[in-house]
Parts: structure tokens; sequence; C-alpha cells
């Protein structure tokens, strides 16, 4: 790179938080940068919100599906061996018209509708989760808070039974830490295979046993006479499990973080939770920015802030350093639960890609944090939060918490 001191690859810095210092510092002197890449093709980043949204828009000139979305290009490393080419095939590693078609397909499972009847239950859920803990006075805040809902969500949405919801969490968590020594293992992407067997299995009984989950409407759905593959199916539920499972869990995690260490505005939140939900869930996402990159290939030669970029480059999106852009945010490093308008982009900077599950995610955080914030009024961090080992998801693996011992809303089940 040519500016000194910046290794984009250096997990370890990532794991320290060390990154934000990197960002701060290529918005300023290199918001264009280009990174040498030891085991492949080099790439471009982008560290500027504007550049960012617009990159994410136009993709006519840059492609999902050419490259994938990951710095690595299928077979270009040692990393990638293994695991099934997803390009052309995952919604996240396509280009339309593809794109377009599935995202009709599964847009059936996200209606008004399925999120309005998903509410009430989840409403349900959160209130229990806090039971679970309430009366211990301490808990690991992700394990057995932040996780669950996200969880809980997936594991109906999907059809899965509760029972099974941690087998997701464990399928998810390793493959997304398969950098990370506490997730990762020789069998790591063994992970995706094993999630493929299980919802083939699931979509078996949903033949003959339909239901009102996203399953059934997955195998059934039809467009002008399409339907999606085997491997389709199996690709979208890997992405709803992973997707569904740790971006919520993150920023539910990274939100918490930042309210214990921001005790006036966790105050402030308490006070007037009907006032301030909406705001403080929007900088929560902003702070927590829990996919911190993705990946396009050029499809065309393009100029961004006056730097070439070639037919075929890589381009890297940092949404985590879009999100502290001080040309966007007044005093970005500041956690400001008033902060409004707050044009964030951890769902994306809009374009075909847009999150899907964007309004789902935002009810999650709102009811997991009402039912703290009625509950708990001072819950405080005991041990340094464990983050994990990753320049791609900003993951936080534990935290653990202490707080004032309350009293179970539900009676405990026979």
């Amino acid at each position: 790179m040519k500016t000194p001191g910046i290794d984009l690859l250096d997990l370890d810095r990532f794991q320290r938080l060390g990154h934000h210092e990197m960002f701060t510092k290529l918005r300023a002197e290199e918001p264009v940068a280009w990174h040498d890449l030891p085991e492949g093709q080099g790439f471009w980043n982008l560290t500027k919100h504007a550049d960012v949204v617009a990159v994410n828009r136009d993709a006519d000139t840059y492609s999902s599906e050419v490259g994938g979305t990951a710095i690595y290009t299928h077979g270009e490393s040692p990393r990638m061996e293994g695991q099934l080419d997803q390009r052309g095939v995952l919604m996240l590693w396509m280009d339309a018209p593809k794109h377009t078609r599935y995202r009709l397909l599964v847009n059936k499972g996200f209606t008004p509708r399925m999120i309005g009847l998903l509410e009430q239950y989840l409403l349900h859920r959160s209130r229990l989760i806090v039971d679970n803990i309430i009366e211990r006075g301490s808990c690991d805040f992700v394990e057995d808070l932040a996780s669950e809902l996200p969880l809980q969500a997936i594991a109906e949405i999907m059809g899965v039974p509760q029972e099974d919801r941690r087998l997701l969490f464990e399928w998810s968590n390793k493959m997304i830490g398969m950098d990370d020594p506490e997730y990762a293992s020789d069998d790591g992407a063994m992970a995706s295979f094993e999630l493929y067997q299980y919802v083939n299995e699931l979509a078996k009984l949903r033949r003959s046993d339909p239901r009102d989950d996203i399953v059934t409407k997955l195998i059934n759905a039809e467009i002008a006479g399409d339907k999606l593959t085997e491997f389709e199916f199996d690709t979208f539920m890997l992405l709803l499990t992973v997707a569904g499972n740790e971006t919520t869990r993150n920023t539910t995690s990274w939100g918490m973080w930042a309210l214990m260490q921001h005790p006036e505005q966790y105050a402030a939140l308490r006070a007037d939770p009907d006032g301030l939900i909406d705001h403080a869930v929007e900088e929560m996402l902003r702070w927590a920015s829990p996919v911190y990159h993705f990946r396009r290939t050029a499809l065309a030669d393009d100029v961004i802030r006056g730097v070439p970029i070639a037919k075929g480059d890589k381009v890297v999106m940092w949404h985590i350093s879009a999100n502290r852009d001080e040309d966007v945010f007044a005093d970005p490093f500041r956690f400001d639960i008033t902060r409004w308008p707050n044009e964030h982009i951890a769902f994306g900077g809009g374009g075909p890609h847009f999150c899907l599950g964007a309004n789902l995610a935002r009810m999650e955080l709102k009811l997991i944090f009402r039912e703290i914030l009625e509950r708990i009024p001072d819950m405080r961090v005991v041990d340094e939060p464990k983050i994990l080992r990753s320049n791609f998801i900003g993951g936080v693996k534990h935290m653990p918490v202490a707080f004032t011992a309350g009293a179970r809303r539900e009676p405990v089940p026979a």
C-alpha cells in the first residue's frame, strides 16, 4: 500500500479494534487505496461514504457475481479449498437478471404479513429470554441474550424446531469464524454441507406437511413457471442462517456495550424508550456496522476520485469506515442515540443488494432492547468482551455482564 502502517489483512489488528485508526488515516490521505494480496490479485479499497454508496448502487459497472463478494476469489487461496463455488447461486453473489428473479422469489417469505405475524411471537420470546437470566444477576450477554432472539426468529421463519436452533448457531459460527481459533476447526468447511443436508430434510418434510414458514413458501414459490433449484434453495437457507443470525446478534452486543460505556445514554433511553428507541437502534446499527465490507469486480474501466479502476479490478467497500466518515457524521466516534438524520449504511448503501431482512432486524433490536431497558436498569461489563478475529464480520463472541437480579414475568414451565 502507498499509505504506511496500513494492513487490512491483519486480522489481529481488527480483533484489537485497531482498524478504526487505519480507516481514519485512509479517509484523510488515500480514500481510494490499493492493497496487495500475497496469494492473489490485489484490490482497491473504498473508505468514504459517498464512494461506497455509489458502487453499491452501480450494479451495471460493479459485479457481485463475476468474482463474488469476498476479498479472495474462489480458488485463489488455500482458505477456499473444499468450499463450493457459489458465484451465481448465492443471492449475495448474483447480478441481474438472475438476482432480480431470485429476489422476487424469496421476497414471498418476507411479506409485511409474515413480519407482522412474527412480531407478536417475538415479543413473547423476548420476555422469556430475559426471564431466563434475570434471576441470576449475571450472564454472557452474547450467548444468553444477544444470540437468542435472532436465533429463535430465524428458526421460526425457517420452520426449524426451536430445540434445533443451537445447531444454526454452531454452523454459522464455524462458517464465519474460520480465522478465529475458538471457532476454526479442520472440518470447518463441513458446516455448510451439514446445513445443506439439514434444510434438504426440512424441505422433504414440508412437501408432505406444508406449514406457514419460509421453507414451504420457497419450495412452492413460482414466477412465470420458474422455481428455485435445490442448490439455490440450499444456498438461500445458508444465507438466511448466517445473515439472520450473526448480524443482529452482533448489533445487539455492540449496542449494549455502547450503552454500558455511556451510562448517561443508557439512562436517557430507559427514561424515554418510546421517544428514543428508533433513533437509538439506527445509531447502534451505525456503531456496529456488523458486516465490515463487501467486494465487487469492475466490469468496465472507471474512475473514482481521480483514481483509474481497470476492468477486472477488485473493489472492496468498507462499510465500517463509511459509517465513521467525518463528511457525513458529525463527531463520528461519539455514540449518540439522538443522532438524526443517521445515514448509516449498515444494511448496504442501497441498490439491488440492500439487506432483505432490514425491517426484521430493526424489529428484533427494538423488542429485545425494550425488554432489557424496562427490566435491567444497571447492566455492566465485568470483563473485556471477546472480539471475533475477522476483517469481514464485526463479531462479539462473549461479553460477561452483571446486574441487579430481578423477577421473572412468566412462571417457570412445569
